[in-house]
């Protein structure tokens, strides 16, 4: 998707106040307003003005967006990074509310779905609950952790400037939870008004990348790479699991791409433990040595095939 730089579509520098953001979109909406502007294109500036000032106008929605920095061009293709959002704070208040400008894809990947998504408040003394997302790694995920946590809160300064406040909090990760689940923190939202109390704070589980395992739901999933003759003859090999080691049996003839299953290997939890599948992947050895090239003529004379036949 082309990445779209909502500064230069406002005329703004990037260290513009909350006020100037306000005041460049109603100068910009009067001028390219499709009732008023004579400018073939004024319904598409329009809707693009409209989506910059969607984001700038909001300190959580502008915050996260920054986190990009200033290093990519109007057009330019754009792909945001895994988890870009971790540790942003967002209100209720933030979410969008339909889609009156017809955003761009950009928009959309970033800000259309999950926590953004369209949502309601009314007025009451209690502060808003917050969502934010925590990335853990999957062994967190199957053991349960205590993790500290920096939270990122957007605020506007007294000169109407965008600042992040941070704060560490403490966090307890339940053993068995998986992506998307939330940890609610009673009382660590915003605070109430008058008195009343603070929301909560709700973190959405998010895994890291793993250099071994991927998760879906409670199920792990694993490639692991066999030699031709451990494939071939079948064998018992020892296999990492999130809990150490274990036997795997391999059947003899198995082929590259088999799946193998290990009952209760996954993620465990009281509602119930996931399995590990473990996808083969034989690795063939170079033949470098006349010995070791010998040893294929001989195996292609004995054991020909043509393994493109259909």
């Amino acid at each position: 998707m082309e990445y779209k730089d909502y500064y230069k579509t406002l005329g703004l520098k990037r260290d513009a106040t909350q006020d100037d953001v306000k005041k460049a979109y109603r100068k910009l909406a009067r001028k390219f307003h499709p009732d008023i502007s004579k400018d073939a294109d004024a319904e598409q500036k329009f809707k693009e003005i409209g989506e910059a000032y969607e984001v700038l106008k909001d300190p959580e929605k502008r915050a996260a967006y920054d986190r990009f920095g200033s290093g990519w061009q109007q057009g330019q293709e754009f792909k945001p990074p895994p988890n870009w959002d971790e540790g942003f704070s967002f209100s209720q208040e933030s979410f969008t509310e339909g889609d009156p400008f017809g955003y761009s894809d950009f928009f959309t990947n970033l800000f259309g779905g999950g926590r953004f998504q369209s949502g309601h408040t009314t007025f009451r003394a209690s502060g808003q609950d917050e969502h934010a997302k925590i990335v853990i790694s999957i062994e967190e995920a199957c053991q349960g952790a205590t993790r500290m946590f920096t939270l990122t809160r957007p605020e506007v300064d007294g000169s109407g400037h965008l600042v992040n406040r941070q704060q560490t909090i403490s966090v307890t990760i339940p053993k068995g939870v998986i992506e998307g689940q939330r940890i609610r923190l009673k009382g660590q939202g915003q605070p109430g008004l008058g008195g009343g109390e603070s929301g909560d704070l709700y973190l959405e589980i998010a895994f890291a990348e793993h250099d071994r395992f991927h998760a879906e739901n409670r199920d792990i999933h694993l490639t692991l790479p066999v030699t031709p003759w451990e494939a071939a003859l079948g064998g018992v090999i020892d296999v990492d699991t999130l809990e150490g080691k274990v036997k795997l049996k391999v059947p003899a003839g198995s082929q590259s791409g088999s799946k193998l299953r290990l009952k209760g290997k996954g993620i465990c939890s009281k509602l119930g433990s996931g399995d590990l599948y473990v996808t083969l992947k034989i690795v063939t050895p170079k033949a470098e040595t006349d010995e070791q090239k010998k040893l294929y003529e001989k195996m292609a004379r004995i054991m020909p095939m043509d393994p493109r036949m259909r």
